[in-house]
């Protein structure tokens, strides 16, 4: 059984990206715009965390982009309005038949599907 939601992270709605994040990958992260500790370290049931870039930047000196706290207190900097959508969030649930490194490999081209999808 394979299923797929896509939401946005918007500002409207009362939510950060910085917060999403946080909770996604289990992480304590700062948020710098509210200057809000957001700590969801106790989780227990992530299982993965990975951050994936754009293919564009492969090779190019992006390591602040892979600092999870950096790469979303950028994105919430870079949006100024009030109602600002500052990211989308994709779950993804796949079969419990599957052990951990095969859900991981069956997940990883997925990022490039879902960035031409949703252009």
């Amino acid at each position: 059984m394979f299923f797929m939601q896509i939401s946005s992270v918007a500002r409207s709605a009362g939510r950060r990206a910085t917060a999403a994040a946080a909770y996604r990958a289990g992480e304590r992260l700062r948020d710098e715009r509210s200057g809000e500790l957001i700590n969801y370290g106790r989780r227990r049931d992530v299982l993965h965390t990975e951050i994936f870039l754009p293919g564009q930047f492969d090779g190019l000196p992006v390591s602040w982009a892979r600092n999870r706290q950096k790469l979303w207190n950028t994105a919430e900097h870079a949006e100024k309005r009030h109602n600002a959508r500052v990211a989308r969030e994709y779950q993804v649930s796949l079969p419990a038949e599957l052990n951990a490194g095969q859900r991981i490999a069956l997940a990883r081209p997925f990022p490039d599907t879902w960035r031409s999808a949703t252009r």
